[in-house]
């Protein structure tokens, strides 16, 4: 190298000081520090495992409920639908029959009360 050091000297210059198995010489007050420290992470990494866990488990019972909405949302759309259909056959049926819908005088804008009553099931 150009500071006239032996290549194999910086080699084993940077290798002892950059050993991970043995960490620089700590007085007691830095070793307890760094207890405290990671006594605290722990502690913030417990809780914040524990917060995701209750989020995830809140989601899952809302999609537990929006679930059970739906299925019931399907149901009563079934159901609707059967009596749509329903009505429209006594619609159709009723259409048929009605004097109101074959009178010839179906320009009038106020029915007359006997033609009402005539309709209406008895």
């Amino acid at each position: 190298m150009s500071l006239g050091v032996p290549a194999s000297d910086s080699v084993l210059q940077r290798s002892a000081s950059s050993d991970g198995n043995q960490p620089p010489p700590q007085s007691p007050e830095e070793d307890d520090r760094k207890i405290r420290r990671r006594e605290k992470n722990r502690v913030a990494a417990q809780r914040s495992r524990k917060k995701q866990t209750q989020k995830a488990d809140k989601l899952h019972e809302e999609y537990e409920c929006l679930e059970q909405e739906n299925t019931s949302l399907k149901r009563e759309i079934g159901k609707l639908t059967d009596e749509m259909k329903h009505l429209s056959e006594v619609l159709k049926d009723h259409e048929k029959i009605c004097p109101l819908l074959h009178c010839s005088m179906n320009f009038v804008t106020i029915p007359r009360p006997d033609a009402l009553t005539s309709c209406l099931p008895r």
